[in-house]
């Protein structure tokens, strides 16, 4: 089975073109198979986007685990912070750049296998993770934001109470001080700012 967090895949692709409104604007995206949330954006997605403050946004952010790019996107075309975007799928880098483009903002994309090619630090790391790839690797990846983020940066994520919210928040409080953004119907939108 081939999943979105895979780096390379061999489903055949099928590009289809999406709109979504978020906060009264309207956004264009290149979708595909294989790449998390083809049908356009997710639910949790637009939770998450909708219940951030975009006037209290700037300086730098991390885009975790990209896919084809709303979250990058919109943050780009509502603040004047720095985004870079990061992905292991090949396929949602390349529909990212393409978003992008077709969105006209100015972003920066590139491959990563979790942090593994992120060197810099941030003011923001904001992600939808890829809950399917398991506890190990997702805190990997919520931890692990925690030596990516400058002194009293926000980690900003969005989870599901039925794929664990509750204990993340529980195991998170550990590396950070937890504030819940917002719950709606089942989903957790979690601002971890680094200690």
């Amino acid at each position: 089975m081939s999943y979105y967090f895979d780096k390379e895949t061999s489903v055949e692709s099928n590009i289809i073109t999406t709109k979504s409104e978020i906060k009264g604007k309207l956004y264009t995206f290149k979708t595909d198979n294989n790449v998390f949330s083809k049908r356009g954006l997710d639910f949790g997605t637009r939770t998450l986007l909708e219940s951030i403050d975009i006037n209290s946004i700037s300086g730098d952010i991390l885009d975790f685990g990209c896919g084809y790019g709303p979250i990058g996107i919109y943050l780009k075309s509502n603040t004047d912070s720095n985004v870079d975007m990061i992905d292991i799928n090949e396929r949602a880098l390349s529909l990212a750049k393409m978003n992008a483009n077709i969105n006209g903002v100015s972003v920066n994309i590139f491959e990563s296998d979790v942090y593994s090619n992120v060197n810099k630090m941030y003011d923001y790391i904001i992600t939808n993770p890829p809950i399917r790839v398991g506890k190990k690797i997702l805190y990997e990846i919520l931890i692990g934001a925690s030596n990516h983020l400058k002194d009293k940066g926000h980690l900003i994520f969005v989870i599901n109470k039925d794929q664990g919210a509750k204990s993340a928040i529980k195991d998170l409080e550990e590396y950070y001080e937890i504030k819940i953004l917002e719950k709606n119907k089942g989903f957790f939108v979690i601002d971890c700012q680094k200690r």
